[in-house]
């Protein structure tokens, strides 16, 4: 398909020799065309262009492309319909007109599969992306790309994909909150953690490790809530563990010197920080006071 960049007119450079160049695509029809419209133009082949003499040289190269622009623009179009008439692309998604008219939901996947058309183009007023019929081959090698992305975009499909994220996001929670019942952990069998000191978790904060079983972990670990453990779950055992007390946190010393973070993120556990010490004694804090509260109000009801 011929387009405009294939098409310039360069004024020359040469004072003593006013004239310009002619750059165009070779077709013998053309070339035709060209020597009638310019007879005293000569063929520069080290140059690969024809140079036309005059003073008003670029005005009239200049209109000269313009006609021939139009006239490749219909030939084109023509073109375009003769291709939709014989494979027609058919979806509610698009119009035909003077040109085709592609009306979707939003998608930036659309909207990027639009702009790399040659000559497509919005139109406001009507809200349609217009495409010509010469660009109608490039259209219908995009259309796939471009239905799926408007069907995925569909009010009634966007609901459904927000209603199942919203069903995993769930199913995740419930997960979560059934290990956490359990109050085990795994850790690496031979890189265990000490027993009765507060230590720190990726899932469950600071937490206060009691036991850890002998035998290696004969089940599937799901990613979450153990993002940690990674590969063979024979490779970890079973830590349990309990809530530490308020004193036991008070009587904790804080790390110095934190470990590196993936020696932390493989092994699942290392020594607490100042901060996290302090983020679990501020927790503790608020179960205390929400129990008292709660205490205090059974009492009052059973006075009253």
């Amino acid at each position: 398909m011929e387009t405009a960049s294939t098409f310039q007119v360069l004024p020359s450079e040469d004072d003593e020799k006013p004239g310009a160049y002619a750059v165009f695509p070779y077709d013998r029809d053309l070339v035709a065309r060209f020597r009638d419209g310019f007879p005293r133009a000569r063929w520069r082949g080290g140059e690969q262009r024809w140079f036309v003499p005059g003073t008003t040289a670029v005005r009239r190269l200049n209109t000269w492309m313009a006609q021939e622009l139009e006239t490749l623009d219909r030939h084109a179009d023509a073109k375009g319909r003769d291709a939709f008439t014989f494979e027609p692309l058919e979806s509610s998604y698009l119009t035909i007109a003077d040109d085709l008219k592609v009306r979707t939901p939003y998608s930036r996947t659309i909207v990027e599969a639009l702009r790399s058309i040659p000559w497509a183009h919005w139109d406001p007023e009507e809200r349609v992306w217009r495409v010509p019929f010469r660009s109608y081959e490039e259209l219908k090698s995009r259309w796939p790309e471009i239905e799926e992305a408007a069907r995925r975009n569909e009010p009634e499909a966007r609901r459904k994909r927000r209603e199942e994220q919203k069903a995993q996001a769930s199913q995740e929670a419930n997960q979560i909150h059934a290990e956490r019942r359990r109050r085990r952990y795994p850790v690496p069998w031979d890189d265990l953690p000490p027993l009765g000191f507060p230590l720190a978790t990726t899932n469950w904060g600071v937490v206060v490790f009691e036991a850890i079983d002998v035998d290696p972990i004969d089940e599937p670990l799901a990613p979450e809530p153990y993002i940690h453990a990674k590969g063979d779950p024979s490779r970890y055992v079973w830590a349990h563990w309990r809530m530490p007390t308020l004193q036991e946190i008070y009587r904790t010393r804080p790390v110095r010197d934190e470990e590196d973070p993936g020696t932390r993120s493989a092994r699942g556990w290392w020594w607490a920080s100042r901060e996290e010490l302090r983020d679990r004694a501020r927790k503790l804090r608020e179960v205390e006071r929400a129990q008292r509260a709660r205490q205090v109000a059974r009492q009052a009801s059973t006075e009253v």
